[in-house]
């Protein structure tokens, strides 16, 4: 047999199936295993010994059934039709042509109780009697292949399952014997057949039928050394150097494998060899010996049996048995070896994970790996071994390789258990290797991110950074977007967020971190509105600040409604000098427990296609542009004020530019005008001089234009708190509070102003004079200051009756200022005034009582005297009176005729109706107006003079008690 060692330098071998040897049952007499001949049918055995019986075993091995199939001769060759009840046999006794029956082992013979032959024939090889040495037939019993030993082919053609007859023919002659038949069946059948020097095929059916054999190889082999997979179709050749396979193009791949060969099989993916004892050479020459192979040797010799898997190249059980094999078959899931002293051993294939411990204890990963993978396993079982050969290598010390694995099976690993293996600092690229990996994979989580932005940090790795952040790489933004700031690569984080529509964020970093106010700025404008106005609103003062004409046109633009993105190209990326990065990667150490270089400041790498990010194409700036000013609602103005405190003179440049646009609603310019008025005055407060002077005139220009809106409370608020009297009078002189200006003057004691007031409101105001008699006479300094002014307030107090002289009095004697010199002559006129009123009101009076008496008189009389007219002619045509002629008591007298009477009515004088008419309706208003009383009432309130308001109504008759009728 040969050794191990012969073949340890390629194959290894291993201990994969566990064997045993079948015992027979106990009730058999004598052991069912010595026999000559072997084949499985469905869930049975059935064996054969060299009288023509055909044993049925059971699954425990014992003997079920026995018959007779050949009457003469022994049988030597039996094939059981996969799937059927089907069982061919061949005897043979050297003095007759070799018999074939089929037998159908469901049905019985009635005669012979045995199975049932369905038929029968004689295999023809020329009238030449030599040993049948190869055996094949088709699934379906169609064509059969017989070889024989004196080198002749015959195939057997026909419905043997049904004896409708067969043709034989003699398909192939050789000098060579023949040691191995087998069919491959496809568009075309081919048989393959194997001589002791050739190897060839012959197509049997199909195209090509007909054609002598091809010679397939110019080796041969021996009996039983030719066998074929039926998974693949192959042909499979052992031969003393190396194993063979041929497929439908010729010779396939090849497995070198030294030493003699008695027997080929295939089980499952393995290829079972059994080697013949070694024999002397000199006992090996001639060309029987080549036929017979080991058969001549002596029976107890050992032989050695094993299974190898030609895929993987390596034994999967070898075995010296103290005897020769007979044959191998394989039932039940196991394999089976008969021996020639009718042993019969069974091997058990050992579970996938059993295999792999075993190989796990002698360290073979790659092959564990391999069997695993050709198992056809998933991926998790198959990422464990290859975890656990990355475990292996790392101990080694091959990191590099070890990573590898790790990367492999990085599906099912946790990445703590890996990243903890190279945190040390000599291992750092593996672990950047690893973190990579798993962002790719899209299982890194935020610690990931950030100990991989480390680790890049800390090797000063620019170019595999840029690299890992332009990738597309799942990752955490937040976190990578952190991590690049707070080490200092700005531009890398300006590129993630403009990537990823970022855009608050991309204006925070250049304005917080880079400090590229303008380029901030410029990336601002090229916003759409909706996004523009929350960053210009979040950064103004600080844009204003060191932008602030670039800053308040974007304001403008925006406030008035032309805001549009800018499309020209953009601003180049400014270089920052990364020297914090160093401090920042310092701060981060915990990420990463290792020592870290001594920090240098490094340069920024150049911008990370931050153009191409914002607008890529340069000719955009040449491009025209069509489309309007996108739409977006405006803000209203107050909305920006707060943003220009510290900045006055943007603010004025920005309040002056929307007041000239002319779609700002009323509201909104009476705010615009409100708080230009304010920073005019904040303006003229830090001014001194001619340029104060200028910057209140601005303000007082706003105030006196009537076209101009504003808050007239804010207005007086901000003058007074800005101490810009003209401001305080002018609103309140616009505003019709004449008073309120006087009294402003007063409250501070500027008599002069007060004055001035006085004679430019007082005609319109008159309740100034009191007032300002007041005022005058609140202290000497006043009184001394208002001069002959005193005087000409009480002319016109007197001449306008403003004030009653004890109301005078009263109010000079108040602060005891004034002197009686002072008001001598103002009383004089007084007293004269009201002497001489009385003395008129008495005259009056007496003029109304004379005329009373003088009309009741003239009533009386008419009452009781006659009256005598004398008028000569008609008061109506002036013509003289004739008969019928009518006097009325008021001397006018009328012809009949003239007066228009109809009937019998009454006739009033015609000359004094009209009088009487107005009398009767002015007393009718008079007793009318008698219950009106609010009528009274708000004539008394209105009145100057209440008392005389009093008596004019009593003469109405409102104070009249009513009559009853």
């Amino acid at each position: 047999p040969f050794s191990e060692t012969n073949n340890d330098s390629k194959w290894k071998t291993f201990n994969f199936f566990d064997f045993s040897e079948v015992k027979p049952a106990e009730s058999e007499s004598s052991s069912p295993f010595n026999v000559s001949l072997q084949v499985k049918i469905i869930n049975e055995q059935r064996l054969t010994t060299n009288d023509g019986q055909v044993r049925i075993l059971s699954r425990a091995f014992k003997v079920v059934r026995t018959f007779h199939a050949h009457e003469s001769g022994s049988i030597t060759h039996m094939k059981q039709i996969d799937g059927t009840s089907l069982l061919v046999t061949i005897s043979e006794d050297l003095s007759n042509d070799p018999t074939l029956k089929v037998w159908a082992l469901d049905k019985s013979d009635k005669k012979t109780g045995g199975p049932k032959s369905l038929s029968s024939l004689s295999i023809q090889n020329g009238r030449k009697q030599f040993p049948i040495s190869a055996f094949a037939a088709l699934d379906n019993l169609s064509q059969l292949a017989v070889g024989f030993a004196n080198g002749s082919v015959t195939v057997v053609r026909g419905d043997l399952i049904n004896d409708r007859g067969a043709k034989q023919r003699t398909v192939f002659e050789s000098e060579e014997p023949i040691t191995g038949v087998e069919f491959r069946e496809g568009p075309t059948t081919t048989l393959y057949l194997a001589t002791t020097g050739r190897i060839l095929t012959l197509t049997i059916t199909g195209r090509g039928q007909g054609q002598p054999a091809k010679n397939l190889d110019d080796n041969g082999c021996g009996v039983g050394c030719m066998t074929v997979d039926r998974e693949s179709g192959d042909i499979v050749i052992a031969r003393d150097d190396a194993i063979y396979f041929y497929g439908v193009n010729g010779r396939g791949p090849t497995y070198a494998y030294e030493g003699p060969k008695q027997l080929v099989s295939i089980f499952g993916a393995f290829v079972a060899l059994v080697t013949p004892p070694k024999a002397d050479p000199v006992s090996k020459p001639g060309l029987l010996r080549r036929f017979v192979g080991s058969q001549a040797n002596d029976l107890y010799k050992s032989s050695t049996f094993a299974l190898l898997d030609t895929d993987l190249k390596y034994v999967a059980h070898t075995e010296t048995l103290a005897s020769q094999v007979r044959t191998v078959f394989a039932e039940w899931g196991d394999l089976f070896l008969l021996t020639l002293d009718g042993k019969l051993f069974r091997y058990h294939e050992k579970t996938l994970s059993q295999k792999l411990e075993i190989l796990y204890q002698r360290d073979l990963y790659v092959l564990a790996i391999n069997l695993a993978q050709k198992a056809g396993v998933d991926n998790a079982q198959r990422n464990t071994i290859l975890r656990k050969y990355g475990d292996y290598l790392h101990k080694k010390g091959d990191y590099d390789t070890a990573m590898q694995q790790y990367l492999k099976a990085i599906d099912n690993t946790e990445p703590s258990q890996v990243i903890r293996k190279f945190l040390d600092s000599q291992r750092i690229n593996n672990l950047i290797e690893y973190l990579e990996e798993l962002h790719e994979h899209d299982k890194a989580t935020v610690d990931h991110t950030t100990l991989l932005l480390n680790c890049y940090a800390k090797l000063k790795d620019t170019a595999k950074l840029e690299t890992f952040i332009k990738s597309g790489t799942n990752f955490d933004l937040e976190t990578a977007i952190a991590m690049c700031r707070q080490g200092g690569y700005y531009d890398q984080a300006v590129y993630l967020s403009k990537k990823h529509g970022e855009h608050e964020r991309v204006v925070d970093i250049l304005i917080e971190d880079s400090k590229s106010y303008e380029e901030a700025l410029d990336y601002i404008c090229r916003l759409e509105p909706d996004v523009t106005y929350p960053n210009i609103m979040r950064y103004a003062r600080v844009l204003l600040e060191h932008c602030p004409q670039e800053t308040t046109r974007l304001f403008i633009d925006y406030y008035t409604g032309k805001y549009r993105p800018r499309k020209d190209a953009p601003l180049a990326t400014a270089q920052v000098s990364t020297g914090g990065a160093a401090s920042a990667v310092q701060n981060l150490a915990s990420f990463i427990p290792l020592p870290y270089r001594q920090t240098t400041n490094v340069p920024t790498p150049i911008a990370l296609d931050n153009q191409q990010a914002a607008l890529s194409n340069a000719e955009l700036a040449a491009a025209p542009d069509v489309d309007g000013p996108p739409e977006y609602d405006v803000p209203k103005p107050r909305t920006a004020f707060s943003s220009f405190v510290d900045h006055p003179d943007q603010f004025i440049v920005f309040l002056e530019a929307c007041l000239k646009d002319g779609n700002v609603n009323e509201k909104d310019k009476v705010d615009l005008h409100t708080t230009l008025f304010e920073v005019y005055l904040e303006v003229a407060a830090s001014k001194t001089g001619p340029e104060k002077r200028d910057w209140e005139a601005k303000a007082r220009i706003l105030i006196d234009d009537k076209d101009i809106s504003m808050d007239a409370s804010n207005v007086l608020l901000l003058s007074h708190l800005s101490d810009f009297r003209d401001g305080t009078v002018l609103v309140r002189e616009k505003q019709g509070l004449r008073f309120d200006i006087f009294r402003s003057y007063a409250s501070v004691g500027d008599t002069a102003g007060a004055i001035k007031a006085l004679r430019k409101y007082g005609p319109e105001e008159p309740q100034l004079y009191p007032a300002a008699l007041a005022y005058f006479t609140s202290s000497p300094k006043v009184l001394e200051e208002a001069g002959e002014e005193l005087d000409a307030v009480l002319k016109k107090i007197d001449e306008d009756g403003l004030m009653a002289p004890l109301q005078v009095i009263q109010t000079l004697s108040t602060n005891a200022v004034a002197t009686m010199g002072m008001v001598k002559k103002y009383l004089s006129d007084q007293i004269e005034r009201e002497r001489k009123e009385i003395s008129n009101n008495r005259r009056l009076i007496e003029s109304y009582r004379s005329e009373t008496d003088a009309k009741r008189k003239e009533m009386d009389e008419l009452g009781t005297k006659s009256a005598v007219f004398q008028t000569r002619r008609c008061s109506a045509c002036g013509g003289s009176l004739d008969l019928p002629t009518v006097h009325f008591l008021c001397k006018h007298s009328f012809h009949q005729r003239c007066l228009n009477q109809v009937g019998d009515e009454d006739v009033e004088c015609p000359k004094c109706a009209p009088t009487n008419n107005n009398i009767r309706a002015f007393r009718k208003a008079q007793e009318e107006s008698a219950d009106r009383h609010e009528m009274f009432q708000d004539a008394l309130q209105r009145s100057r003079d209440k008392f005389g308001t009093i008596s004019e109504f009593f003469g109405r008759g409102v104070m009249a008690a009513p009559t009853t009728e």
